[in-house]
Order: structure tokens, then sequence, then C-alpha cells
């Protein structure tokens, strides 16, 4: 029997934020948080607090900056150093001094840099299409193919892109939901579409502003982004155990990130879903929730 999710809870932080959470499941089980990606919230998860709640104590925050969460106005506070702390003192607050996660899209990006800067937390992190920070950064830097599937993200960095994501009734948003994939969004049905909606109009300019503030974007004449990084590979080495999962069907971000995974990650296994797209997680909710469970159990 799923887990009964309860919403409308919040976390009162001691850096200053507040973050609204989905939970499932009793508090003292293991503690697995589930972290969103770009444009969603909470609900990306709800499949999963449903499934996981029964053994877990399963948790969905909405990060800052999206659906009922604090969004700040100053844009150096969507720095990734930023929302790893609030996770960080999310799971502080819960009581939890270690705990596994599972992060997709954006919400993977700032579980990478968690996983890099705070090892002792994690039992282990699973991945959904979000690639490592440092060979994000090479791709970007260094293949055509990649700059091209990324112009998408200089798009919602400029000015007043938050504004034409929310024209015609959020008609960009929903294309971005179907057109990184190459198969329509039966998922998206019109009871999801509604929550989604309502969310969108809570303000989208935290959720671009996780673009505006990272230094990872094709570079542009004005903006040489990732081509002035100097990073040394050693310092994103990642200890904690990698479980990924990847929808190969994903037009952002291509299949060929996880080459040369192996020598960043210690500890590795990747699980490919050939028809998945980057959607994968609602596409395919059942059979994620199988892979997620079979790494758990190992």
């Amino acid at each position: 029997m799923p887990a009964a999710i309860q919403e409308n809870q919040f976390a009162a932080l001691p850096n200053g934020i507040c973050l609204h959470y989905a939970s499932a499941g009793e508090r003292g089980k293991p503690l697995i948080l589930f972290v969103h990606g770009f444009p969603e919230f909470w609900y990306e998860w709800e499949a999963q607090l449903a499934e996981f709640g029964t053994d877990h104590f399963a948790v969905a925050p909405d990060l800052r900056g999206f659906n009922l969460s604090d969004m700040p106005a100053d844009l150096s506070a969507y720095k990734a150093k930023h929302i790893v702390d609030d996770l960080r003192l999310l799971a502080a607050q819960l009581e939890y001094k270690k705990f596994l996660m599972v992060a997709h899209d954006w919400g993977g990006a700032i579980a990478w840099n968690f996983a890099i800067a705070l090892p002792e937390l994690l039992h282990r992190l699973i991945i959904i299409n979000a690639p490592h920070p440092y060979l994000f950064m090479q791709a970007l830097a260094s293949e055509p193919e990649q700059q091209a599937a990324s112009q998408y993200m200089n798009w919602l960095r400029a000015e007043g892109s938050e504004d034409k994501l929310a024209k015609d009734d959020f008609a960009q948003l929903e294309g971005l939901l179907s057109g990184m994939g190459k198969s329509p969004t039966p998922w998206f049905t019109e009871d999801v579409r509604a929550r989604y909606h309502a969310c969108w109009s809570r303000g989208l300019t935290g959720g671009v502003n996780y673009y505006r503030a990272s230094p990872l974007h094709p570079p542009t004449e004005s903006n040489s982004g990732p081509l002035k990084l100097q990073l040394n590979p050693a310092d994103f080495r990642v200890k904690v155990p990698i479980r990924v999962i990847w929808g190969e069907q994903d037009i952002a971000l291509p299949k060929g990130l996880l080459d040369g995974l192996d020598k960043l990650v210690d500890d590795l296994k990747v699980e490919r879903i050939a028809e998945g797209s980057h959607w994968v997680v609602h596409e395919q909710p059942g059979r994620v929730n199988a892979i997620i469970r079979r790494f758990l159990n190992e």
C-alpha cells in the first residue's frame, strides 16, 4: 500500500531560509531526500514518496526559489554552495546525521556538489540525468554538440526570460516539458498541469536564477563561462557511492556526458534507460522506483 504524502510542512533554517517540503513515512526511519530540478518542485517525486515512504522517511523539499519555499531577491543567493547548505541544514533540522539522496536535473547538480563537499553526510547518492560538474564544464567548453544542446541555458540566463516563460499561460514551460524528450508527454495530465501552473504562478525568477548564478553555460562573446574556469579534476572526486539512472533520449544532456565518470567516482554503477528522456522520472515511475529500490538493497 503506498505511503500517504503530507504537504505544507515548513523548515525555518538557521541561515534564514524557510523551505517547504512534502514527506511520506515515519520520522526516525532512514531518511531519503529527493531533490527536484527546473522547472519542477517537490511534486516531481510524488510516486517516489509514495513508494519509499513505506520503509523510509521520504522527504522532498521545494528548493529555494521554487514554489512555496523562500525566494531570495539577491542573485548570488542561488549559487550552488548556498543550496547545498539548505539541504545540510534541512537534514539536521529533521534530526539526521547521515542520509540517502536521490536527485534530478538541477537537483542533481546540487547533489553532486553536496557529495563532493560533504561526503560524510551521505550513505549514497542516486543521480538521474544530471552530469558531474567537471565533465559538464569540459563539454560546455570544448564540445560543439553540447554547446548547441545547452543554448537554452543562455536563453534562460537572459533578462526577462521568466516573463517569456509565463506568457500565454506558461506555453514555453509546457514546451520545455515535452521539447527535452522525443515523445509526447502523456504523464502531463490536466491534474498534473494544474499542479505545475499553481507552482509556476508563485514566481519563476528564483528558478531561472539558478542558471544566471552558475558559471556552467555555453560560452558567449560577452561571457566566456566555462572557458575562464581552471579546475583540477582531483577537487571533484566523489568518494560517496554513486548510482546513476540515465534516460538516453535526453536531448539537452546527451548520454556522452557519462563518458569518463568512472574516473571521477570511486564506487559507480550506471543504469541506462534507452527510451527514456530527460523526464524519465515521470515517464516510467515504476521502473525508476524499481531501480532505486535495487540500488538501496545492494
